[in-house]
Formats: C-alpha cells, sequence, structure tokens
C-alpha cells in the first residue's frame, strides 16, 4: 500500500533539454506580438516597427527575419500581445529549437553567434 498522507501533487516534470552548456544566460521580460502561440525554444526575431517579437521567418521583412532571441516559456499570443521571457544569450540544444519558414540551423548559426547564442548538438528533445 502507497501512503500519500500529507502530500499534495506538485505536477510532472518533463525535461526540455533547450539549454545545452554554462555559457551566461541572459534572459529579459519582451513583448510578443499577437498572432501566434509559441513554443518554449522558438528562434525570434524582432519587430523593427515596434520592438516586439515573433517567430523569426526568412521570408519576412519587417526586421524579424534576423534571428535575434531565444523563447524561454511558452508564449500564448494568439490573440493578444503576450509578456515572455527570452533568452538574448547562452548555449542552446539546436534540436530543441522550433525554426520559422525558411530557416535551417545552418542558416543561422552564425547571425546567432554574433549575439553570443551559441548552438550545439545535445539530446534529442
Amino acid at each position: 500500500m502507497t501512503r500519500t498522507e500529507g502530500f499534495t501533487n506538485q505536477g510532472e516534470y518533463k525535461p526540455d533539454n533547450l539549454l545545452a552548456g554554462e555559457y551566461p544566460r541572459i534572459e529579459r521580460l519582451v513583448t510578443i506580438a499577437a498572432g501566434a502561440d509559441l513554443a518554449k525554444g522558438t528562434v525570434l526575431g524582432r519587430i523593427t516597427a515596434n520592438g516586439k517579437f515573433k517567430l523569426s521567418a526568412s521570408a519576412s521583412s519587417d526586421g524579424s527575419q534576423t534571428p535575434d532571441a531565444i523563447l524561454a516559456e511558452k508564449a500564448n499570443a494568439a490573440s493578444a500581445d503576450a509578456q515572455a521571457i527570452v533568452y538574448f544569450s547562452g548555449e542552446f540544444n539546436e534540436n530543441a529549437l522550433t525554426l520559422g519558414a525558411g530557416h535551417t540551423l545552418d542558416g543561422i548559426r552564425i547571425a546567432l553567434r554574433a549575439k553570443s547564442i551559441f548552438l550545439r548538438k545535445n539530446q534529442t528533445a
């Protein structure tokens, strides 16, 4: 018989393997532009006109085509702007990233490295 008296279920922990090293991480609270719910690990670009962030896609022409940050938590921004924490530096598991249309890991690696965001193969996500 299992005794659970006095204990409260705190939920389930599921590691995401996003972090891939000890390089210092800089986190900031930013505004995610309305339009889509985004998963933790999404590669974001910054919209030049308003400074908000969204999924970086290579065909964009609003500034967000340039990868700028990694989303540190899920962002529910489908119907309205949302606040979320992003990483502006660090070392991340490339297998755990979500890329926008037209981007490849090899295509964004150098741009992110210039921003002190380093990608490496770690465990599968």
